[in-house]
């Protein structure tokens, strides 16, 4: 078990080369400035850090097990491949570990509320968990596109003590719940906090989601030494607005054996309707942060689709266009229909269903690994699990069974 997390603040100035900043209204600079200020000199307190440490281990479940998935392996006859089990975690998935690490924030920064944003709805959920433990009331914005497609979890939220705001506007998705959950900051910022849920937004959003995600990679880090006495070869993972990959990137971004592989959601394809960001879009500003991002010719965004609810967001993490750019981590694209089929292997070979999110990574794994040898490794990210994408894959599988073309 960790004892530290050998955390070091270094905020910069929230750029990664010329990606990332702060590009905001007026009218929230004051609430940015303050987080910044309180990350910096909270997050450097080693008591606050032994209390994140100890919330993830005692309430989340940390360490996540590394398992090798050893019948999937055999049926693909190459290389060996491994999972960080993120979906072992409270709540389900990897966002507990952010959410836990900014509601201590929160709370010590004598804030009263907490309001968040969810597309698949694992983020709200554990930001309903968090105000939960932590007696600190919680609104969380959601589109309705995501309420119908992810009712399970509103029901969670809502049972956890949650308010679930039904975002109207654009697709009714997670840009647009971001959307208003930024409105509705700018207007109630003297007791309220905003619990971002991925490596995205202005400055410092994008680092501090980093710090409290990478303990993913240097558990798996590690996990790894023990199980294999090396590295991987690869470490793969899906990536909406990110913070699963880069919590499992960050530790071994020094470590160049090791290739680092982002997948995004090709939707129905790349000459169609998809959540393909640094495969289709371009830099340009989105939510604070500059970015890459869809957008068309006048520079306006362009709706992204992906059936996983949780891809569905037509930006990416600025660290993520940093590690494109400089060549350190490649990403690569995978549609509705290789995810789906890759989430039957696993959960036929390995008796493990994953989130529709993680069945993207899987996928990609399954490609690669035919093409690689028995000696070399694989590790992929599961960063959550199926339970809560039951209606998607239940409709999915009945109309593929009927041969009735998908949405």
């Amino acid at each position: 078990m960790m004892q530290s997390l050998q955390w070091e603040i270094d905020l910069g100035n929230g750029r990664f080369g010329p990606f990332g900043g702060t590009f905001i209204p007026e009218t929230l600079m004051h609430a940015v400035k303050e987080l910044e200020e309180a990350y910096e000199r909270i997050g450097k307190d080693p008591e606050f850090q032994q209390e994140y440490l100890k919330w993830v281990q005692e309430y989340a479940g940390r360490p996540t097990l590394l398992y090798f998935a050893d019948q999937l392996t055999d049926v693909l006859q190459g290389a060996k491949i491994y999972l960080k089990r993120e979906d072992l975690n409270h709540t389900g998935a990897h966002k507990i570990n952010n959410a836990i690490g900014q509601g201590l924030l929160a709370k010590r920064m004598g804030k009263k509320k907490i309001i968040a944003e969810t597309g698949a709805g694992q983020h709200g959920v554990a930001s309903a968990t968090i105000a939960a433990k932590l007696g600190l009331e919680c609104k969380v914005f959601m589109g309705i596109e995501d309420i119908e497609r992810q009712r399970l979890n509103v029901f969670r939220m809502q049972l956890l003590g949650a308010e679930v705001v039904p975002v109207e506007s654009g697709r009714g998705t997670l840009k647009d719940a971001t959307n208003e959950a930024i409105r509705y900051w700018a207007a109630n910022i003297e007791d309220t906090y905003y619990l971002i849920g991925s490596v995205v937004g202005p400055h410092p959003y994008p680092t501090m989601v980093r710090d409290f995600q990478k303990i993913i990679g240097l558990e798996a880090k590690q996990q790894m030494i023990e199980r294999e006495q090396r590295l991987p070869d690869y470490v793969i993972a899906s990536v909406g607005g990110g913070s699963n990959a880069m919590g499992i990137f960050y530790p071994f971004i020094e470590d160049h054996e090791v290739q680092l592989i982002g997948v995004e959601a090709a939707g129905k394809g790349l000459d169609d309707q998809h959540a393909a960001t640094i495969a289709k879009g371009k830099p340009g500003v989105i939510h604070g942060s500059y970015t890459y991002l869809l957008q068309d010719q006048y520079g306006m965004i362009q709706p992204a689709y992906s059936i996983s609810a949780g891809l569905d967001y037509p930006g990416i993490g600025p660290e993520h266009a940093y590690l494109q750019a400089i060549g350190r981590a490649k990403y690569t694209t995978i549609t509705d229909e290789e995810a789906m089929d890759a989430l039957k292997i696993l959960s036929q070979t390995e008796g493990i269903i994953p989130a529709i999110e993680s069945a993207h990574a899987v996928a990609a794994a399954i490609q690669l690994a035919k093409t690689l040898s028995k000696d070399q490794v694989i590790l992929v990210n599961l960063s959550g699990r199926g339970d809560k994408d039951m209606d998607t894959i239940h409709r999915f599988f009945t109309e593929k069974a009927k041969g009735v073309a998908k949405e």
